[in-house]
C-alpha cells in the first residue's frame, strides 16, 4: 500500500491547525458555515485519529509523539495542546446546548431547499437529523475517552473542574444522541404487489423466479428478522401491520430524522426535552449506513475497555444493537439474495423502493452487505465479489478511468447526490447533499482488504485504495490558508467545480476516516497467511534447528565467542518460530540467514579438522 496513513494524517493536522487556529483561538466554520454536524466534523479531524490510532494520541502529554507535537505546534507544546483542546471541546458542547439544557442536533446550513422550491425556514433548519445524532456519538465517545485518560496526567484543580464539566456535557449529548437514534429507526411495511413491493422484487430477482416463489423465498430468509422486529418496543420502528401475511414485505433502517409521532424514550439521564419528530416512517440508505457506523463505535473494543458508557447508556446501547443486527441482517439478505447468476448488489446501480437509483447507493449497500457476510462467516469468495463491485464502481465514477468533460458520471463527485427528505405522508420538504463517493470508496476498499485472507486478492484491493487516494490527492485545496484540506473537485476533473475559498469539513473528516481505516489495517490486521510460503518457511526453520542441534552435539560452540554465537542463533530461531504464522516471509528470511551461518560454521570446523 502506497498510502502512508500516519504521515498523511499529520499533514492534515498541520493544515487543520493552519486553517482553524488563529491568534490563539479556534475558529469554527467551513464552506457551509457552522452547524452541529460541520463543527463536529471539524473537531473530529483532530480527535478521531487521536482516539483510534495509539501512535497519534493526544490525551497523555508524557506519551505524546514528537511529530504529533510538531504538527500541532501552533496550538502549543505537549502540555498546552490537550489543555487548549479541552477548551475547544467545551465550546462545541456549549454551542449546541440550548437555554433549557437540551442538546441540539439540527442540520442547519447542511440542509438545502428543493430544486425550484422556497428558502427553508428557521424551523426547518432546526429539525433534528440523524447525521447529527451519529456524528455526536462518535465525538462524545472520543471526548469521554480523552477526558478519562487526560485526567490522570494533571493535578491542577481548575483543569480537573473543566474536565468534569466537559465529561458531563459529552455524556449528556451522547445519551441524547442515542435516544435520537432510537426515535429515528423505521420499519416500513408494504405488500409485494404495491409499487414499493414491485420495485424491491424487481431489484432482487436476479434469477428470474416467479413472483410468488420469490416473495416466499425472501420471507423465509427474513423469517427470524421479522420475528425479532416484535422486540422493538421503545422509540420508533414498532411493527403494527401483520407481517405474518404471506404478501407482506418490509424495509428497516434509519429515516433522516425523528419519525413523526415517535414516542419519547424513557431515560433516567437528564437530557432535556425530547422534540417532536417530523420525518417519514421509511428508511434512507445514506442515514442507515451513518447510524450503523455510529452504533459500531458504541460497541467497539475501545468503548468497552475504557468503560465509556454508564449504566443507562449501556441499556440504550443494547436497544440500538438490536436494531443494528436487524438492519444488518435485512440489508445483507437483500443485497446478496440468490446466488446462481449474480447478487442484486452486483446489478449496478442499486434501485431503492421509492424509485431512486444511483451508483452511490450501491456503494453504500456494500457496507451493509459486508457486515452481513462477516457475521455469516462467509469467506474470500463472497468478499471477493464485493471487491469486484468496488473496482467497477471506481471505474464508473471515473476514478480509475479517464473522464470526458461534462460526463454525467462526474456529478456524483460535484455537486453530488441530492437526497430528498420527506415529511410524514411522503411530502418532500427539503434536500440533503451527498458528495462523499470517493472517501466512502477508500474506506470500503481498506475495510474489505483487511477481511480477505488471500494475500493476492488483498494486494489487488489495496492497489484500488492507492488509486482512490491518488484521486483524492488531486482534490486537495492547492494553496492559501486552507491548503491541504478538501475539497477541490476541479483538481481531479478540470472544469467540474471552481476552487473553493473555504474547506469542506464534511469531506475532510471523511478523508481522515479513510486514513484511519487504512492505518487500522496496517496496525491491527495480520498479513494473510500464505499456506505454501508458511510451509516452506517452516521447512527451513526445521532444517536450521536440526543443524543447530547437531552442532551442539558435536561441541562446536566451545569458547566464549562461540557461546555468544550460539545464543544469537538460538534467539533468531525462536524469533523465526514465533512469526512463521503471521509473517512467513520474514521467518523464511531469518531461517535462510541461519542456514548460511550454520553452513559457514560447519565448513570452518571441517577445514580445522583437516588442518587447512
Amino acid at each position: 500500500m502506497r498510502i502512508q496513513p500516519r504521515q498523511e494524517i499529520l499533514d492534515i493536522w498541520r493544515a487543520t491547525v493552519r486553517s482553524c487556529w488563529q491568534n490563539g483561538e479556534w475558529h469554527w466554520g467551513g464552506r457551509s458555515g457552522t452547524n452541529s454536524i460541520s463543527d463536529a466534523e471539524q473537531l473530529l479531524t483532530l480527535l478521531l485519529p487521536a482516539a483510534k490510532v495509539p501512535a497519534l494520541s493526544l490525551d497523555d502529554p508524557d506519551r505524546a509523539d514528537d511529530e504529533v507535537i510538531e504538527a500541532l505546534s501552533p496550538i502549543g507544546g505537549a502540555i498546552e495542546i490537550p489543555r487548549r483542546l479541552v477548551g475547544v471541546m467545551i465550546d462545541y458542547f456549549t454551542r449546541y446546548t440550548d437555554d433549557t439544557g437540551t442538546p441540539t442536533f439540527s442540520g442547519g446550513s447542511y440542509l438545502t431547499p428543493l430544486d425550484g422550491g422556497p428558502e427553508l425556514t428557521d424551523e426547518q433548519r432546526s429539525l433534528d437529523i440523524v447525521d447529527s445524532f451519529a456524528v455526536s456519538v462518535t465525538l462524545a465517545l472520543a471526548t469521554i475517552g480523552f477526558v478519562k485518560v487526560y485526567r490522570n496526567s494533571t493535578q491542577r484543580r481548575d483543569l480537573l473542574a473543566q474536565l468534569d464539566a466537559l465529561n458531563e456535557m459529552a455524556s449528556a449529548r451522547l445519551t441524547a444522541a442515542m435516544v435520537g437514534l432510537l426515535r429515528s429507526f423505521s420499519t416500513f411495511v408494504f405488500t409485494a404487489t404495491d409499487e414499493y413491493g414491485l420495485r424491491l422484487c424487481d431489484m432482487i430477482n436476479q434469477d428470474e423466479l416467479p413472483r410468488r416463489e420469490l416473495v416466499a423465498s425472501l420471507r423465509e430468509q427474513l423469517r427470524e428478522t421479522m420475528a425479532s422486529l416484535r422486540s422493538v418496543i421503545i422509540g420508533s420502528g414498532r411493527v403494527t401491520e401483520d407481517l405474518d401475511n404471506s404478501e407482506m414485505l418490509f424495509e428497516c433502517g434509519w429515516s433522516w430524522g425523528i419519525i413523526a409521532g415517535a414516542e419519547e424514550v424513557p431515560t433516567t439521564e437528564s437530557i432535556g426535552l425530547q422534540r417532536e419528530g417530523s420525518a417519514e416512517n421509511a428508511p434512507y440508505l445514506y442515514f442507515t449506513v451513518i447510524a450503523m457506523d455510529a452504533i459500531e463505535d458504541l460497541n467497539s473494543e475501545r468503548t468497552r475497555l475504557l468503560g465509556l458508557l454508564n449504566e443507562e447508556q449501556q441499556r440504550l446501547s443494547r436497544a440500538l444493537l438490536l436494531r443494528w443486527e436487524l438492519t444488518r441482517t435485512y440489508w445483507a439478505t437483500v443485497a446478496t439474495f440468490g446466488n446462481r447468476r449474480r447478487w442484486p448488489i452486483e446489478d449496478i446501480p442499486w434501485r431503492t423502493t421509492d424509485g431512486d437509483r444511483t451508483d452511490y447507493y450501491t456503494l453504500q449497500a456494500t457496507s451493509l452487505a459486508v457486515k452481513g457476510l462477516v457475521a455469516g462467516g462467509r469467506g474470500d469468495e463472497e468478499l471477493g465479489r464485493i471487491a469486484s463491485v468496488l473496482v467497477e464502481l471506481a471505474q464508473r465514477a471515473r476514478i480509475t478511468r479517464r473522464a470526458s468533460p461534462d460526463e454525467p458520471a462526474l456529478f456524483v463527485h460535484a455537486p453530488g447526490k441530492q437526497v430528498t427528505l420527506n415529511a410524514d405522508r411522503s411530502k418532500p420538504i427539503m434536500s440533503w447533499n451527498v458528495n462523499e463517493y470517493s472517501t466512502v470508496l477508500l474506506q470500503r476498499a481498506t475495510t474489505v482488504a483487511g477481511l480477505l485472507s488471500n494475500a493476492r486478492r488483498r494486494s489487488e484491493l489495496l492497489e484500488l485504495a492507492d488509486e482512490v487516494w491518488d484521486h483524492l490527492l488531486l482534490r486537495r485545496i492547492p494553496d492559501g490558508r486552507h491548503r491541504g484540506l478538501w475539497d477541490h473537485a476541479g483538481g481531479a476533473f478540470p472544469g467540474l467545480a471552481t476552487k473553493p475559498d473555504a474547506p469542506s469539513w464534511y469531506l475532510t473528516e471523511r478523508v481522515v476516516q479513510g486514513l484511519v481505516s487504512a492505518g487500522q489495517l496496517l496496525w491491527e490486521r495480520p498479513f494473510p497467511r500464505a499456506n505454501r510460503l508458511a510451509t516452506y518457511a517452516q521447512d527451513l526453520i526445521d532444517e536450521a534447528e536440526y543443524l543447530f542441534d547437531r552442532e551442539l552435539m558435536r561441541g562446536t560452540f566451545a569458547g566464549e565467542a562461540m557461546q555468544r554465537s550460539m545464543r544469537s542463533i538460538r534467539a533468531s530461531l525462536r524469533r523465526a518460530q514465533l512469526v512463521v504464522d503471521e509473517r512467513p516471509g520474514t521467518a523464511a528470511a531469518l531461517a535462510n540467514t541461519l542456514l548460511l551461518l550454520l553452513n559457514d560454521i560447519a565448513t570452518g570446523q571441517q577445514k580445522a579438522s583437516e588442518g587447512i
